[in-house]
């Protein structure tokens, strides 16, 4: 489900209207996520650490409204969820797309997870998700150990979808690090929402138990 925001009563009116019309509305961060305590608790538990923080991550975006916000036909509407398109890694060195349903529980999330991984893994070609707008784009480099990172664009599709990318994990002084991107339209968030996310994220990985 989704709501028509009233963009001449919203406190975003000026903002909006500002960066909706440049070519390039994306702007981007990158940052390094603790995650060790994550990560000790998914191998502990014989959890996927992929389905494990991708779902953690959901859960902040979900809480942060300006991450259900998107723009149809230049008019601003919230969903009440969004889910996950990640891309999926395949051993030949291909991937594909792929479409997730959140559930704030994660053994229902990670069954979903599972049986949709194992359908892309075991195909070919992109395979194009068709769930709308209500997702978050994610991918993984888990490679590179990135310090920053940018993004394919078409600049002739209309696209106010945030994407979210994260990078190999290594040991730093005695914790473990991930590197995550951050990429989102200007016109629906700022510096401020980004960080909010970020900031809940990161206590979501260390509140791990």
């Amino acid at each position: 489900m989704k709501q028509l925001i009233d963009i001449q009563n919203w406190n975003r009116k000026d903002q909006f209207a500002f960066f909706n019309r440049f070519e390039e509305p994306f702007f981007g961060v990158t940052v390094q996520i603790t995650c060790g305590r994550a990560y000790a608790f998914a191998k502990a538990n014989n959890l996927s650490f992929f389905q494990y923080y991708l779902h953690k991550s959901l859960q902040a975006a979900n809480a942060i409204e300006a991450f259900r916000l998107r723009i149809q036909d230049e008019q601003v509407y919230i969903y009440d969820t969004v889910h996950a398109s990640p891309t999926i890694n395949r051993p030949d060195g291909t991937f594909g797309f792929s479409y997730i349903d959140y559930h704030p529980d994660f053994n229902q999330f990670s069954r979903a997870a599972q049986v949709e991984i194992e359908k892309v893994q075991n195909s070919t070609g992109l395979i194009p998700a068709v769930s709308g707008e209500n997702v978050i784009h994610y991918s993984s480099i888990p490679w590179l150990h990135f310090t920053s990172l940018s993004h394919a664009r078409s600049f002739s599709f209309k696209d106010s979808i945030p994407k979210i990318s994260f990078g190999k994990m290594i040991d730093q002084n005695g914790d473990k690090i991930m590197p995550m991107s951050v990429h989102v339209h200007h016109a629906l968030m700022d510096g401020f929402h980004v960080a909010a996310y970020v900031d809940l994220f990161q206590e979501l990985m260390e509140s791990s138990e």
